[in-house]
């Protein structure tokens, strides 16, 4: 499923437009973003869990000369489902 299926499922289920829909998903990412980059951890109870990581720099190999290589760090973005996603796919 697509952004675009996303939209037009949830508009059927709710009654609510589909350009209304889209906005209301595209503030909840912006949001998310927003608070994982300063720092903060959002949860959505049985759902989902979005906190920033931090990857530390390492050394790597070049696949193709096989030369050593250093990679720097980096932060990531860490998604954990919870247990009623988890219990959606049994």
């Amino acid at each position: 499923m697509n952004k675009s299926e996303l939209v037009a499922a949830v508009a059927q289920h709710t009654g609510e437009s589909q350009a209304a829909v889209s906005r209301v998903i595209d503030a909840m990412f912006d949001t998310i973003g927003a608070s994982i980059a300063s720092g903060d951890k959002v949860t959505i109870p049985g759902y989902l869990s979005v906190s920033k990581g931090h990857r530390a720099a390492r050394a790597g190999r070049n696949p193709q000369t096989g030369a050593t290589i250093q990679i720097a760090a980096a932060n990531t973005v860490k998604v954990s489902a919870g247990s009623k996603l988890k219990a959606s796919v049994k």
